[in-house]
């Protein structure tokens, strides 16, 4: 299962938010030499969203010939 997506507020750049935190990241763009350079924005708490995702939708009715589960 993949990780929501979120754009980061530093780089701009669609990354996965795990545990609330924007994933590591580079920084856009080339790197210039092999060190590893994480964005700025990497680990930062990500805002909540302002609705939950859901499943399912509550007011929808429910499927013909979908009986009760218990």
């Amino acid at each position: 299962m993949s990780a929501p997506r979120r754009t980061c507020p530093v780089c701009s750049r669609e990354i996965a938010v795990v545990g609330g935190r924007y994933a590591r990241h580079d920084p856009p763009g080339r790197r210039v030499s092999y060190e590893l350079v994480s964005c700025p924005g990497s680990r930062r708490s990500a805002p909540l969203l302002a609705t939950e995702p859901r499943l399912f939708d509550p007011e929808e009715p429910p499927m013909e010939g979908q009986g009760q589960l218990f």
